[in-house]
């Protein structure tokens, strides 16, 4: 997968973690114009989003055998 192709994936995956959170926040909401958002909100999306990008870019390193000396390996693989 070239780096591009595995950008797109991964803000793929974040904005799919983002609607899941809208989506969570209860019926009808979803609705809600987004100047209603509060900067809790948007913070809760943004969390869900890095907790996502983290998990696949974790995935990925596992898979190319990423050294398991080098620091940012370790923090995410770890």
């Amino acid at each position: 997968m070239t780096d591009d192709v595995w950008q797109a994936h991964l803000t793929h995956e974040a904005a799919r973690e983002i609607g899941r959170w809208l989506e969570g926040r209860g019926a009808g909401r979803l609705q809600s114009p987004i100047a209603s958002l509060t900067m809790a909100d948007l913070e809760a999306m943004a969390s869900n989003a890095i907790s996502r990008w983290i998990v696949l870019q974790s995935e990925r390193l596992a898979r190319q055998g990423w050294p398991q000396d080098d620091p940012i390996g370790k923090l995410l693989l770890g």
